[in-house]
C-alpha cells in the first residue's frame, strides 16, 4: 500500500505541473486579453446608451412627440401673424425650431451621467482598464442617435405641412451634420453639471436656466432686426443664432461661410473647455 502510494505521488505532481504553470501565468497577467482601444471602448459605451433606450422606450418621448408638438404649435399659432401664412413661416421656422429642439435635449446627457453616479455604476467604470474618457464619450455617442431621430421627425412633419428646402438632400444633410457636431460639443456642458450636482433634478433645473434664454433669445422664431438694439447685440452673437443661421441657409441652398465658421468655432471652444473640466472632475470624483 505504502509503496504504491509512493510511486504514484511523483507521477501526480508531474501531471499537475503544467496546469499549475498555466494558472500562475493567468494570475500574473501574462495571458490577459489586449486592452481595448479608445475607439472600441467609446463605441461599447455608446452601444450601452442605446440599449438603455431600447429597454426604456419612454426616453424617446422627448425626441418624437415633443418635437412634433413644437413644430405644429409654433407654426399654426404664429405663422399667420408673423409671416402672413403658415406656408411662408414654416420655411423660416423649421430649421430654427429643429436647432432649438436638439439643443434642448442635449441636457439629458447630464441627467444620465448623474443617474449612473447615484447608482454607483461609475465606480465600476473607473476600475476598468479602459481609456478614461470612454464612458463620457460613449454617453455622447449614444445621444447622437437621439439627435438624428429628433431631426428626422421634425423634417418629416415639416415636409408634410409645407416645408420645401431649396438646398435639396445635400443641403438638408449638411445642415443636420452641422447641428449634430454642435450638439455633441454642447453636451459636454451637461456632463460637467452631471458630475458636479447631486441629483438629476438639479441637473435639469440648471440646464433649463441656461438653455431657455439661449434658445429663445435667438433668431429661431423671428429676424433679430425687429428687436431692440440692446437685445440685438446679444442675439446676433449667440451661438444658437449662428447655428440656426447656418442650418437655415444650408437648407436653403446657400453656403454661409461666416455662420458655419462661427458654429464650428463655438463647438471647438465648448469641447476644449467643458471637455477638459469634465474629465478633471471625473478623475477626481
Amino acid at each position: 500500500m505504502s509503496t504504491a502510494t509512493a510511486k504514484t505521488e511523483p507521477e501526480d505532481v508531474e501531471l499537475a505541473a503544467p496546469d499549475q504553470e498555466r494558472l500562475s501565468a493567468l494570475l500574473v497577467g501574462q495571458n490577459r486579453p489586449p486592452r481595448p482601444s479608445a475607439l472600441s471602448a467609446s463605441l461599447t459605451f455608446g452601444w450601452r446608451a442605446m440599449l438603455k433606450i431600447k429597454h426604456v422606450p419612454d426616453q424617446l418621448f422627448d425626441v418624437t412627440a415633443f418635437p412634433i408638438m413644437l413644430v405644429l404649435m409654433y407654426t399654426y399659432l404664429f405663422g399667420g401673424a408673423l409671416a402672413g401664412s403658415t406656408e411662408e413661416y414654416i420655411q423660416f421656422l423649421l430649421p430654427g425650431i429643429m436647432v432649438m429642439s436638439v439643443v434642448m435635449i442635449t441636457m439629458y446627457t447630464g441627467v444620465a451621467v448623474n443617474t449612473d453616479i447615484a447608482k454607483g455604476v461609475f465606480d465600476r467604470f473607473r476600475t476598468l482598464p479602459i481609456w478614461r474618457p470612454a464612458p463620457m464619450v460613449g454617453y455622447l455617442l449614444g445621444d447622437v442617435l437621439r439627435y438624428l431621430l429628433a431631426s428626422a421627425v421634425m423634417l418629416s412633419i415639416g415636409m408634410l405641412i409645407g416645408f420645401r428646402p431649396e438646398g435639396g438632400v445635400l443641403g438638408v444633410l449638411a445642415g443636420v451634420a452641422l447641428l449634430i457636431v454642435f450638439s455633441f460639443a454642447f453636451s459636454w456642458i451637461w456632463t460637467m453639471f452631471g458630475l458636479l450636482l447631486r441629483s438629476e433634478k438639479s441637473v435639469m433645473g440648471v440646464s433649463m436656466m441656461v438653455i431657455f434664454p439661449l434658445t429663445f433669445l435667438s433668431n429661431v422664431f423671428v429676424d433679430p432686426k425687429t428687436m431692440p438694439g440692446w437685445l440685438q447685440v446679444f442675439v446676433n452673437n449667440s451661438p444658437v443664432t449662428h447655428l440656426s443661421t447656418a442650418v437655415r441657409e444650408l437648407m436653403a441652398g446657400n453656403w454661409p461661410a461666416a455662420a458655419i465658421g462661427w458654429s464650428l468655432g463655438w463647438a471647438g471652444v465648448l469641447m476644449a473647455v467643458f471637455g477638459v473640466v469634465t474629465m478633471r472632475l471625473y478623475n477626481r470624483k
